[in-house]
């Protein structure tokens, strides 16, 4: 495999070049090479290098050429397998024929003449084999390169004006806008002759004052008033019966075919996609995403290179751009502050997305986090949403789908801030402020304008707020997908719209925050460069070095694993529990995994717990204002006949009557935990492992899966299947004795990172070498499996 020129040895292991994938052992490895997807690639590649040997770049032929002309004329020097022509201009086609024989046989034939043209023909362009992209292009890239906008930023004298020129270099311009507002006329000309009183409406970055070069067109097309004319329509022909005139029939026009007030989602999207393709001049590439929270059907415009995206009746999006608009209108200080944390967050790759999934913030939500902040500075630039509700007027009451939307329509209604703040101070006042701010315990909320303990939406039972009063008992059992970070929507107040985060993002993102935080504090960052270095902005605005800071301290760094409270995954019941418990939810919280983490071990894992922990007394002293306590193995905890010799410096396990009686734990296990927010809480095991668990555990897994009643589940989604892979490799092991013996610390993290527990592992005995192997299967089993049993009803 090392000559392979596929595979590259990395630090870390192997890189595979054909497939852009990481793989972290030599096992590993094997199982790549000869996996589906790499064997799939290398059957392409090969016939890609086929085509292209025998194949030719044909041109010089006219325009109106067709493809059976150029079939014919190459057939002279043998069969042709393909023809490929430029469908744009027709000026070239690749002519492949079915041997490379008859290649060089065209090749060797100096002149070539079609229809009264010399024909050029060359051998096809040889290209490197690459794995294509699965996502557009990056929509956000600015016009203009880094190293131009870092040169223009160094040449001014102050970050106030910087962020003004940050505005200034990505906002939307005035032709693009323009090319936008023609685009919206062509597609509300064509849709109205289908759907009669309908209307394409503009929302999102196009129109919210936050738009950049190039980002998408965001349409609604609103159906209510098509759906009332439909009924008029019927009811006219009801009352008319056979007599209808042809006149009211062509008024119908598409409408006799489809009944809007029962179509389904998915009829309706597939009726806007088929006017789309063929009745919308330059519109190409019509793709339906019914699997989307909110489906929308994706197309792009050939001569505006403009992506664009339709959603139906999606009245809130638009309420939501007016009010950013409002925002933006209410100070002036709101726009650059926005693009410029924006563009940050993009440099760090914590944001902006380009295939508009995954686990990344998105614009709509950086966005907010900037405007909350400017809600809770004091004093405030912007006032919350609840009293932007009491400024509004009678004729501006708006509720949308049960949901209070009120807020001025223009800006001269709200009365103007006192906060006198500098663009410079501000900025560096966000990254002071979400620095120190604790996601995982806390709900932003812009309607209130102040953070939600995350406590208040744990219990199922709570009622629902005044503004959803209206909306149906279905409704009233909906709560956030809560996550790392809870960002709730000003309108949509049970709407989490960072609920796609990770823990793996969350602490990428407050990472960023605290570097940006400690930046600005230097005068680098408050203070141009007298000899010409970059300051300001440019340095803020560094992109992301991926795995700089991993290389540098890899070998003293401790394996770890962390375990984030996720409450989606917790039962009914263990919620209720957590939310009655106040702020002292984390503790009960750590009791459960820390049982959990037991079982994993011992019942499905078979590992098996030494007699006991030697803890030196130096490791129960005070540290800051908190003792750590440790918690030993089940087996030395529950047993009182193996009672070690009391020894210097050695702290003596305690039995289970030692122990204090209000401290029981789930599993027998005792474990005395202070019940403090301000006190992380932390416990620790000694197991030994006989057996390779790890080694070809998915292939057993789906082995025993095929035999049994089970159906397909993926890896550490259920116990008893992954009991089962154990036992078997266990039973099957010829070399039971090359056993590893480590140590689990867990600590419990809750104030200023995400509430989880870290498990740091330590290899104590390992004379084969294993502990590598063990560990990176545990990075991914493990968070899962725990999971797992923590959705399991008791």
């Amino acid at each position: 495999m090392e000559t392979d020129p596929d595979i590259q040895t990395v630090p870390k292991g192997f890189y595979c070049k054909l497939c852009d994938v990481k793989i972290p052992n030599e096992p590993s490895l094997e199982a790549h090479m000869k996996g589906k997807k790499h064997q799939h690639l290398c059957r392409l590649r090969a016939k890609r290098k086929a085509q292209e040997e025998n194949s030719v770049y044909v041109s010089g032929f006219k325009p109106d050429t067709s493809t059976s002309e150029l079939v014919e004329y190459f057939q002279q020097f043998g069969s042709v397998a393909e023809v490929i022509m430029d469908k744009e201009r027709s000026l070239y086609a690749i002519v492949e024929f079915a041997e490379t024989a008859s290649t060089e046989a065209a090749l060797t034939q100096l002149q070539h003449h079609l229809n009264g043209l010399k024909l050029r023909v060359k051998p096809r362009e040889r290209k490197e084999f690459k794995l294509a992209s699965t996502g557009k292009h990056d929509q956000t890239k600015p016009h203009i390169s880094l190293e131009k906008l870092n040169h223009e930023l160094c040449l001014l004298s102050s970050v106030n004006e910087q962020m003004q020129k940050v505005v200034e270099i990505f906002q939307l311009g005035e032709n693009d806008s323009k090319a936008r507002q023609l685009l919206v006329q062509l597609l509300q000309e064509v849709f109205i002759e289908f759907l009669p009183d309908c209307q394409i409406i503009p929302f999102g970055s196009s129109v919210n004052t936050f738009g950049i070069h190039l980002c998408d067109l965001d349409l609604v097309l609103d159906l209510e008033n098509t759906k009332a004319f439909q009924n008029r329509t019927r009811k006219s022909v009801q009352q008319a019966g056979e007599n209808q005139s042809e006149d009211s029939q062509s008024d119908e026009s598409i409408l006799s075919d489809i009944n809007l007030a029962t179509a389904s989602p998915a009829e309706l999207l597939e009726l806007v996609a088929a006017i789309l393709r063929k009745c919308t001049p330059g519109v190409h590439k019509v793709q339906t995403v019914s699997s989307a929270r909110l489906p929308v059907v994706k197309f792009s415009h050939r001569q505006l290179n403009l992506q664009g995206d339709i959603t139906i009746n999606n009245r809130l999006a638009v309420r939501n751009t007016r009010f950013l608009q409002l925002c933006s209108g209410l100070d002036s200080r709101v726009r650059p502050l926005v693009y410029s944390v924006r563009f940050w967050a993009k440099q760090k790759q914590i944001a902006g997305n380009p295939s508009g999934g995954g686990p990344l913030l998105n614009n709509y939500a950086l966005t907010l986090l900037v405007l909350f902040y400017l809600q809770t500075i004091s004093p405030p630039v912007l006032p919350s949403v609840e009293q932007l509700k009491n400024m509004a007027c009678e004729e501006e009451v708006c509720v949308i789908d049960g949901w209070d939307c009120t807020f001025p329509s223009q800006p001269i209604s709200v009365p103007p801030s006192k906060n006198t703040d500098d663009l410079c101070t501000l900025l560096f006042g966000f990254f002071t402020y979400y620095s120190k701010f604790n996601f995982p315990e806390l709900v932003v909320s812009l309607r209130a304008g102040c953070t939600l303990p995350i406590t208040k939406f744990l219990s199922r039972n709570d009622e629902m707020p005044d503004a959803a009063e209206s909306l149906d008992t279905a409704r009233q059992t909906v709560r956030p997908k809560l996550g790392p970070v809870n960002i709730l929507d000003p309108f949509e107040v049970y709407h989490n719209v960072a609920g796609n985060l990770t823990e793996r993002t969350h602490k990428n993102l407050h990472r960023e925050f605290c570097e940006a935080e400690k930046y600005c504090r230097s005068l680098q960052y408050q203070q141009k460069s007298s000899k010409g270095k970059s300051w300001g902005l440019v340095k803020l605005f560094a992109p992301r070095i991926e795995g700089l800071s991993c290389s540098q301290d890899a070998t003293e760094k401790i394996p770890e694993i962390n375990i984030p409270f996720r409450a989606a995954v917790l039962t009914p019941s263990f919620c209720t529990e957590l939310s009655s418990a106040g702020e002292t939810f984390r503790v009960l919280w750590f009791k459960k995994v820390c049982s959990t983490l037991k079982v994993v071990f011992n019942d499905i894992l078979k590992c098996t717990p030494l007699d006991h922990v030697e803890i030196s007394q130096d490791e129960t002293r005070v540290k800051g204002d908190s003792k750590e306590e440790k918690v030993n193995n089940d087996q030395s905890l529950d047993s009182s006949n193996h009672q070690p010799t009391a020894q210097s410096g050695v702290k003596r396990p305690l039995s289970v009557e030692e122990g204090p009686a209000s401290s029981s734990s789930p599993q027998g296990k005792r474990m005395r935990l202070e019940p403090s927010v301000d006190h992380p809480e932390a416990a620790h095991w000694n197991w030994t492992q006989r057996h390779r668990v790890w080694a070809g555990r998915r292939k057993i897994r789906r082995d025993l899966q095929k035999t049994g009643d089970e159906t397909s589940k993926p890896e550490g989604s259920c116990s008893s299947i992954e009991s089962r892979v154990t036992q078997y490799i266990i039973e099957n092991d010829s070399n039971p004795k090359e056993k590893l013996d480590f140590r689990v610390d867990a600590v419990m993290v809750g104030s200023d990172e995400c509430t989880r527990v870290v498990l740091k592992f330590k290899p104590t005995s390992d004379p084969a070498g294993h502990f590598q192997d063990f560990f990176h299967f545990l990075d991914s089993f493990l968070p899962k499996m725990i999971e797992t049993l923590l959705a399991e009803p008791e």
